[in-house]
């Protein structure tokens, strides 16, 4: 690269860090649209509604009833937020948090009122009129037609002429499909649940045969009275005739809410403030200021000028996830914080992989412009491996995962995308242009030193044995606290539910004034953690802690008293249900089952070789056991970040080990006779272990600035996450590489398969 283009591409890179920072501070207009401050933020951050509905009815509804319906309704309002959450209030109450907006009435306007959804026939089996087109003049005076019903529900019921009720409805959306005609069309589409095809086969028949519509009924109105052009019998259908998109949308949103097992009516709703408020995110940012400038110095230190060119394209890496964010619209929460942090400290993995090979190059006696483009060129392979197995399992997480799960897909697979690209484009180019404007010299890049074999693989005996005896250690703990307690881990709220009471005090309060004056006090009454939500335009705080018997809630009312002078009849108690249900246990244990296979399919196609597939698996697999263990024994909360820690401990630990296998791949390609396979192995390991303790280093530095300056949400979330983080290096060095050989020399490959 000569050197005046050099100049160039550097002015073209400091360009584009103070354009896209610009936006990440300011926005693009000057109302701050698309800066940092207009990121989507998450209930625990922004704060957001609160919808409470009650069941109609006076007895009290079933326990499945109950457990269904929150499980639609967590579907129906993922379209406002993946954060949003909904669980069960008392006997009969349903509550949702939707994260990031702040009108009430808009959110209940769209979501409607879940009721009860009829499909009723146009004439009874008798021949009796069931609604009709007709003038209906409301309150104000004005006139519209309708159609409307011509006898009661009940009557119809008794009748038969309600063919479908919206259970029997599995799914409604508005679609753009291409009619007869050949031209666009709007329509609704429907399908039927098993028995719901099997009913509305015999309606669209009837009303076929008789030359009738089939009226929707909601709410006391007409939906929709579509035509019937022919019978329907595969449980698909459309309704036509709608003028946009959004009217469509409005009477599948209708269909759908109107599947649901119980008639619910709105309660209350409110606007809830930040669980953790300003203080989280502040500090937040300083430990990821902090750990950045850390790691920055490192790099620079260990690597020079190649450190210098990785500080500048980590640097636009942090604002392009920022501008990313907004621009992907993706609802931003305190593990996703946490987690883009710590991707930072991630994203110099690519960097220290390339650095290391153009050193490996420089020692071997290459010219320096020739070793940066084999050290590029040969660093490739281990960096796509690497990255598109953690894309795989974040692919099949958003697709397949609940809504907090799919929050956290969006966040890694943002991080992975943008470490790709700032390490094999921006370091690249930088590299490139230090080099053309006078950095030609090999002392700016450093030369590998010659390191002595580690015979990893003699000792793999004593590795597995720790391993094997940490894993049934943690299993045992887990056994004693089930055994004693009922819970082998410390499930929080998030897991077990528990009561929330609402207290309105005589003044405003903080978030902050409410932790450190009153919670404390509440800990010490319930004898557990407690959550708090502050509600917007009131004096109520919400607590939520364990279960309470009727004692500790008397307890708890004679403290506010006494403390606080807050009167018994400004406090409210409701037992509430988890948040994580076991639907969304069970989605993301599927969820992650499948990308483990999807990671070992990619793994075998790619190095031929399914023995390197399982040795990941198991490696990956006994990291998230011993983080388990620690969970056990250490009784860290188990809280809803759990499961993005155990999600990023997955996407680390394949990481680092893939990086190992295919610095073996390499070298078995190059192996001399007197070479074993142990020997490979051993070098292998022993040729990307500054590589492995390096990037282990600078991740940890990161995940301990938010465990050092963080909340206490935080800290749950980064000790384990350390953890996981050593644990995944010892797994990737001590066990991967020896799992393997023992496989390979146990199972050996057919000649075709051999590598």
């Amino acid at each position: 690269m000569k050197k005046s283009r050099a100049i160039l591409v550097l002015v073209i890179m400091l360009i584009a860090f103070v354009g896209i920072g610009f936006i990440d501070l300011w926005g693009i207009d000057g109302k701050g649209k698309g800066s940092a401050s207009d990121i989507n933020l998450g209930l625990d951050l922004a704060g957001g509604v609160s919808i409470t509905y009650q069941v109609v009815g006076e007895e009290e509804p079933d326990a499945t009833d109950m457990s269904d319906t929150i499980a639609k309704l967590q579907k129906r309002v993922e379209k406002y937020s993946t954060e949003a959450i909904v669980y069960q209030e008392g006997a009969d109450r349903i509550n949702i948090e939707i994260p990031g907006v702040s009108d009430a009435n808009q959110i209940l306007q769209e979501l409607g009122r879940p009721g009860t959804l009829y499909f009723i026939a146009e004439t009874s089996a008798a021949g009796l009129k069931n609604y009709s087109w007709k003038t209906v003049t409301d309150e104000n005076g004005a006139v519209s037609y309708q159609y409307t019903l011509d006898r009661t529900l009940e009557e119809l019921e008794a009748d038969g002429s309600i063919r479908l009720v919206g259970t029997d409805v599995a799914d409604a959306k508005a679609e753009s499909m291409q009619n007869k005609m050949g031209n666009q069309e709007i329509v609704v589409s429907l399908l039927m649940t098993e028995e719901g095809k099997a009913k509305f086969a015999k309606a669209t028949t009837d009303a076929y045969t008789k030359g009738e519509t089939l009226g929707i009924y909601y709410d006391g109105q007409f939906v929709s009275v579509p035509g019937v052009n022919e019978p329907i019998t595969q449980g698909t259908a459309v309704i036509q005739g709608q003028a946009s998109f959004e009217e469509a949308e409005k009477i599948a949103s209708t269909i759908r809410i109107g599947g649901l097992k119980l008639e619910l009516e709105e309660l209350h709703s409110k606007v809830v403030g930040a669980q953790l408020g300003v203080e989280a995110i502040s500090t937040s940012l300083k430990a990821g200021l902090i750990g950045f400038i850390i790691v920055a110095i490192f790099m620079i230190a260990v690597y020079f000028i190649s450190g210098v060119a990785s500080v500048i394209a980590l640097s636009l890496y942090v604002v392009l996830v920022v501008l990313l964010l907004n621009g992907f619209a993706i609802t931003l929460t305190l593990s996703g914080i946490a987690g883009i942090i710590l991707s930072i400290g991630m994203a110099v993995d690519a960097n220290v992989i390339i650095f290391a090979r153009i050193r490996e190059e420089i020692a071997a006696g290459i010219s320096v412009r020739t070793s940066l483009k084999t050290g590029f060129d040969k660093a490739l392979s281990a960096i796509i491996d690497g990255n598109i197995t953690t894309l795989i399992a974040a692919a099949v997480l958003w697709f397949l995962g609940p809504g907090t799960v799919k929050g956290f897909a969006q966040t890694l697979a943002l991080g992975i995308g943008l470490s790709m690209f700032t390490a094999l484009v921006v370091t690249k180019l930088v590299l490139y242009a230090f080099y053309g404007i006078g950095f030609k010299d090999e002392k700016w890049y450093g030369v590998a030193k010659a390191r002595k074999g580690i015979d990893f693989l003699g000792k793999r005996k004593w590795f597995f044995s720790v391993s094997t005896a940490l894993v049934i250690a943690g299993f045992i703990v887990m056994g004693v606290y089930k055994a004693n307690t009922g819970d082998a881990l410390n499930f929080s709220l998030d897991f077990k539910g528990g009561t929330a009471t609402a207290v309105t005090f005589d003044k405003p309060m903080t978030l902050e004034e409410v932790t450190s004056d009153v919670v404390p006090f509440v800990e010490d009454v319930t004898g557990s953690a407690v959550q708090i939500q502050t509600v917007q335009n009131s004096n109520e705080i919400i607590f939520k802690s364990s279960s309470l018997n009727m004692e500790q809630r008397e307890a708890l009312d004679q403290m506010f008293l006494e403390k606080f002078n807050v009167p018994k009849s400004m406090i409210t108690s409701e037992t509430i249900s988890s948040t994580i249900s076991d639907e969304m246990k069970s989605d993301t244990l599927i969820a992650v089952t499948v990308s483990i296979i999807c990671m070992l399919l990619y793994i075998r196609i790619r190095f031929s070789d399914i023995r390197f597939g399982i040795s990941s698996v198991v490696a990956l697999l006994h990291d998230v056991l011993i983080v388990l263990a620690f969970y056990a024994v250490a009784r860290v909360s188990v809280s809803n970040t759990f499961i993005a820690c155990m999600l990023t401990i997955v996407g680390y630990s394949i990481n680092a080990t893939i990086v190992i296998f295919d610095r073996v791949r390499e070298n078995m390609a190059e192996m001399t006779r007197k070479e074993t396979l142990k020997d490979v192995v051993n070098k292998s390991v022993t040729q990307t272990l500054s590589r492995s303790i390096f990037t282990s280093f600078t991740t940890f530095i990161m995940v301990a600035a938010l465990y050092v300056l963080g909340v206490t949400s935080i800290r749950e979330f980064a000790l384990p996450l350390m953890v996981g983080i050593l644990c995944g290096t010892y797994s990737s060095i001590c066990i991967a590489g020896g799992l393997w050989h023992v496989l390979r020399e146990k199972f050996p490959p057919r000649p075709e398969e051999d590598i």
